[in-house]
């Protein structure tokens, strides 16, 4: 499905989540009436007229082709989350068969490698795989996808998926996978995107090979449904993180209202709100993090 993206739409939203922040007594009087004076100049302000941008939908697969040139050298703010969070866990446990299912360019891969594990990475992309093999060459680099990942049953001591699962429409079939790769007792590491995260717009986006913007699929999978799927399977729940983000609700609008470019929305937008987004940012979780134990037979 095609997203509309309009600048106005996005800065318009953030002062609205601001405002139900006040409501629900996080702020005073004054900082509503200075969101609603934004309003006012936000719908008057001639930089903010000009027509949105309808993207195209690009399949994960073909976004992460392109994306593998660049991946590891453009600044992605999860990673310094997430990682110490992960590590911390993966260090805890023994050394043995790893998967990193979703691999990527081998972000994971490596930090097991180095730890002592026999590493097998699994990814759809070609091109991701390509550069995970050149970083992690003792590694075991396999195409393949979530739902049906070249492995044996009953195989992995320990299986991370890292900020992948939310391009999937369902997790059900992916929890299926997992459980059957590992052997009873092994563990599962899973980061994702938090839905809350997504919900104020942080949506991988990218050019396609004509320049169009396209944006890949995200779904804002809640708690429930990683729950949902993974403890009928076995899988006990070990420990859940949802770091938080932190935002300062100060800050004025520029003189002088610009955009930038649309590959740089929405960051570039929140400095337009800079109030509103310190607030409607402030102790959103960016992402989720849990770690479950296949249960022995």
């Amino acid at each position: 499905m095609a997203a509309y993206q309009h600048p106005l739409a996005y800065t318009l939203g953030l002062e609205g989540v601001a405002l139900l922040r006040a409501f629900a007594g996080g702020y005073d009087k004054d900082f509503c009436e200075a969101r609603i004076a934004e309003i006012r100049r936000l719908l008057d302000d001639p930089a903010l007229q000009p027509g949105g941008i309808t993207t195209v939908q690009v399949s994960a697969v073909d976004g992460y082709e392109k994306w593998s040139a660049t991946y590891d050298r453009a600044p992605n703010g999860l990673f310094g989350v997430e990682e110490p969070i992960v590590h911390g866990i993966l260090d805890a446990i023994g050394s043995g068969i790893a998967v990193d299912a979703a691999c990527g360019t081998g972000r994971y891969a490596a930090h097991l490698a180095g730890r002592g594990h026999r590493v097998i990475g699994v990814d759809s992309s070609a091109a991701m795989l390509a550069h995970a093999r050149a970083r992690v060459p003792e590694g075991d680099f396999r195409l393949g996808d979530l739902h049906e990942m070249p492995i044996p049953d009953d195989h992995a001591d320990v299986l991370v998926c890292a900020l992948a699962l939310s391009h999937l429409p369902d997790v059900g079939p992916a929890f299926r996978e997992f459980a059957r790769v590992l052997r009873p007792g092994g563990h599962l590491v899973i980061t994702d995107v938090h839905h809350e995260l997504v919900a104020l717009g942080s949506v991988p986006r990218i050019r396609t090979a004509e320049g169009e913007p396209g944006l890949l699929p995200v779904h804002r999978h809640r708690a429930g449904d990683y729950l949902g799927a993974a403890l009928p399977l076995g899988l006990r729940l070990l420990r859940c993180d949802e770091p938080r983000m932190s935002g300062e609700a100060t800050g004025e609008m520029p003189a002088e209202i610009e955009t930038g470019p649309w590959d740089a929305w929405p960051w570039t937008l929140r400095e337009i709100v800079p109030a509103a987004a310190g607030a409607a940012w402030d102790g959103v979780p960016s992402q989720i993090i849990l770690h479950f134990q296949r249960e022995a037979r």
